[in-house]
């Protein structure tokens, strides 16, 4: 068997939400943005009042600027950073999840719920670039573009997704899966540019 090449591999990061096959709360749905209120203040909380901020100063949200240095001078990335992380970023993408009006149980700290989201343990000595890091953020710009016009297609999706659970109880597959794909993009660039746990190029696409 031929090894498959990079463009065939799967990307690091993968990340699923599991299609709610079923009728969802109507009532719930109808008034989401309220009952999202507390979990998003449990949220704002952990990440230090938004990502820009968390990830300008490394502090109690997402690991960015002291995982850099680590890698920069040391060629280490702790496990325990490593896994706070990953946890960090499931429960944001739950949270986003429930907004998103993807799945209606309350969001989770803890368990997994309909969010499969994955990516391994870098080893850095043989699988990062130590300079890369200092770049990365930088070489994402053109996924940042991309993503701000996504989010506005999820955005006005997630409205339409809203009007077709009210007056049918499910979540058209197709915008369902739209939004997955642009959950995965983000997270991927995260990935990339912030988690610094993969040197490879996030691709321009909604799909696994």
């Amino acid at each position: 068997m031929e090894p498959q090449t990079p463009a065939e591999t799967p990307y690091p990061l993968q990340l699923a939400v599991d299609y709610p096959d079923r009728e969802l709360n109507r009532m719930s749905t109808a008034f989401r943005i309220f009952a999202a209120i507390p979990i998003l203040i449990v949220a704002g909380l952990l990440t230090t009042a938004g990502w820009h901020w968390t990830l300008a100063i490394g502090g109690a949200g997402v690991l960015f600027l002291p995982t850099l240095l680590m890698i920069v001078f040391r060629q280490k990335y702790p496990r325990w950073w490593y896994d706070w992380n990953l946890e960090l970023l499931r429960f944001v993408n739950r949270v986003g999840i429930y907004l998103a009006l993807m799945d209606d149980r309350y969001p989770s700290t803890d368990e997994k719920q309909s969010l499969t989201l994955e990516f391994a343990y870098p080893d850095v000595q043989r699988d990062l670039n130590r300079w890369l890091p200092l770049v990365k953020w930088l070489l994402a710009i053109p996924h940042y573009i991309v993503l701000v016009f996504l989010w506005i297609a999820a955005f006005f999706v997630v409205v339409f997704a809203w009007f077709a659970i009210l007056f049918t109880g499910r979540y058209p597959r197709g915008m369902f899966e739209f939004v997955e794909g642009v959950l995965r993009w983000e997270n991927r660039v995260t990935a990339y540019a912030f988690l610094l746990v993969t040197d490879r190029y996030p691709p321009f696409r909604l799909n696994p």
